[in-house]
């Protein structure tokens, strides 16, 4: 991905500046500037005079300044000087004020500054705990203002598509009512209902399916939600979405809408940058990579060689489904003996491993087991998978699922460090089951949520073959990321009526749970569906980052504290009392 001016366009400098500090250059030769900021560096310049760079979020320029005056890193001061050419000799291609400097200054100091506990060179490798402690210093770095104006890029540019799209921005509650995700919500305390609680939401899933009831046709929202979930390097308690609804359309409008959500971001944040959105049903996905989120920027696909071994005499690959693979590095005995224990925890039986060599004869595998496989068995496997010599085939034999899913996750272990982070692969996976599988009763469990519509062609097995159904929901993808999900929402109370049946949701339950939902039905609910992504992986991505906490500007730590606050904190029992709650233990100070 091309790079881009994380500055954007520059405003007009008003109050204690008159120029910023990074837009100065050639043109301004003999003009007398005042720029406002950080003093970034200063060095020695002979006995009467120091060289100080003046930095803003825009750059630094330099400012050559009387020994006499006392400055220190990290003050912020006001410098009234002239703008002139840098002797020859002494210019600085690296920075876009590098052919300038300012002469003649006069300095104010705004605000002294005590030694910042870390340096603020992107170069320095720094303790995330001590950054996060200091956080409002860490945000001073070019990295950090380059990823959280890249994510202002972001917003706008999707504000900006879903204006031209046609869509309305509303905003929907913070305080809400338990919603059917499934994930852990966080419970807020009702003071003038004491024992009664609101949820914070995760998402405003059922808010924007009553819009499409109350007839807006299009919603949507950078929402903020709220997940009580164990954190990771692509998960907070708090993160933002683009979450957006539309009545009378297909999941291919739904995917439209969202791909010029898309292409609208990437002209934003890298001028010239094109992409192109493709399409995966779920179980193509499963089948070629092992993952319903797969990371397609290397190769090493997985094969089906089921029918090779259907009468194989060894027993290790005498299973119902029995995936290959040819790694796409070189692998040692020691790795080997890794990946083999690496599918057992991942719950395989084991991982087979055949080395292809060459002889008289042509190719042939070498491994603990070549010697129990026919001749037949090992050139029909050379030639599916189509392994050259010095390639390493590994295979798994399990039930289907596990098969696929165990091999993806050693290909995509083995194949991260091939995947190039110039490219942006975008694509939609679509078709997935509408059932994930079946609870400790024999009962489907929903994939989704329970008001994903199912595929129209699959209705008929909802009563014969539950777990066959798919449903008419979709992810998009983005470099092995899952950028988010949505679906084509059931409308009808027939419908409905059956989907719970199949879960095993009887109508008291259905009401308790969602029964306004239900209501508001009654009164006439469209055809509709919607879509949401993440905001914080969308842009993390976009940065070359791995971690959303790189573009969230306070993140918590993955313990779910947060540093710089203290937070979480105990409160006084007076204010617990207050809500009607009283603490079973106190934690010892």
């Amino acid at each position: 991905m091309q790079s881009f001016d994380y500055r954007g366009k520059l405003p007009e400098p008003v109050g204690l500046r008159t120029a910023y500090a990074g837009s100065l250059n050639e043109s301004n030769i003999g003009e007398v500037v005042k720029v406002c900021g950080w003093v970034n560096r200063i060095r020695e310049h002979g006995e009467h005079l120091v060289f100080v760079d003046i930095r803003d979020y825009t750059g630094v320029v330099q400012c050559v300044i009387p020994r006499t005056e006392n400055l220190h890193p990290e003050w912020v001061v006001q410098i009234t000087g002239t703008v002139a050419r840098r002797p020859e000799g002494t210019e600085n291609d690296q920075l876009a004020s590098g052919q300038i400097e300012l002469h003649d200054p006069t300095v104010r100091i705004l605000a002294q500054a005590e030694p910042i506990p870390f340096s603020l060179d992107d170069r320095v490798e720094l303790d995330e705990a001590t950054r996060l402690r200091y956080r409002y210093v860490d945000l001073r770095r070019s990295r950090m203002q380059r990823n959280l104006r890249l994510r202002s890029l972001v917003n706008a540019a999707i504000r900006r598509s879903m204006e031209e799209q046609g869509f309305v921005e509303i905003e929907t509650p913070l305080l809400w009512t338990p919603t059917p995700e499934g994930a852990r919500e966080f419970l807020v305390p009702s003071r003038t209902q004491p024992q009664n609680f609101y949820v914070l939401p995760q998402s405003p899933q059922i808010a924007k399916q009553l819009l499409m009831v109350a007839g807006f046709d299009r919603y949507y929202q950078i929402a903020r939600c709220l997940r009580d979930e164990d954190l990771r390097a692509d998960r907070q308690f708090e993160f933002t979405q683009l979450d957006l609804e539309a009545s009378f359309v297909t999941q291919d409008d739904i995917h439209e809408f969202i791909s010029h959500a898309i292409h609208t971001v990437v002209a934003a944040v890298s001028p010239g940058t094109t992409i192109n959105i493709g399409k995966l049903t779920w179980r193509e996905a499963m089948s070629r990579y092992g993952s319903d989120k797969p990371d397609r920027r290397f190769g090493a696909e997985l094969n089906d060689v089921t029918g090779i071994f259907s009468n194989t005499s060894v027993k290790a690959l005498s299973a119902k489904s029995v995936q290959a693979m040819v790694s796409p590095i070189a692998l040692s005995r020691a790795r080997l003996d890794e990946l083999v224990e690496r599918a057992k925890t991942l719950g395989a039986k084991g991982l087979l491993w055949l080395r292809v060599e060459t002889t008289d004869g042509g190719l042939v595998l070498n491994s603990p087991v070549s010697k129990f496989l026919t001749d037949t068995e090992q050139h029909q496997l050379i030639d599916a998978v189509h392994a050259n010599v010095g390639d390493t085939i590994l295979m798994v034999a399990d039930d289907w699922e596990r098969a696929v899913a165990v091999l993806g996750q050693i290909r995509l272990g083995l194949g991260k460090q091939l995947a190039s982070d110039d490219i942006l692969d975008f694509f939609w996976v679509v078709d997935f089951p509408l059932f994930e599988g079946l609870d400790e009763f024999g009962t489907p469990i929903s994939a989704h949520h329970p008001f994903t519509m199912p595929n129209e062609e699959d209705f008929a097995l909802l009563d014969s073959d539950p777990l066959s159904v798919r449903s008419q929901s979709y992810d998009l993808v983005l470099n092995g990321w899952e950028l988010g999900s949505g679906s084509i929402r059931i409308h009808e109370s027939s419908i409905q009526s059956k989907v719970f049946q199949v879960l095993g949701i009887d109508e008291e339950t259905a009401r308790s749970r969602f029964g306004f939902l239900l209501d508001a039905f009654k009164y006439g609910a469209p055809p509709h569906g919607g879509f949401a992504f993440g905001i914080d992986r969308l842009s993390a991505l976009l940065a070359g980052e791995e971690n959303i906490r790189e573009l969230i500007a306070f993140p918590k730590t993955q313990s779910g504290s947060d540093l710089m606050t203290g937070a979480p904190k105990q409160v006084a029992i007076e204010a617990l009392a207050q809500l009607g709650l009283r603490p079973t233990a106190r934690a010892k100070d």
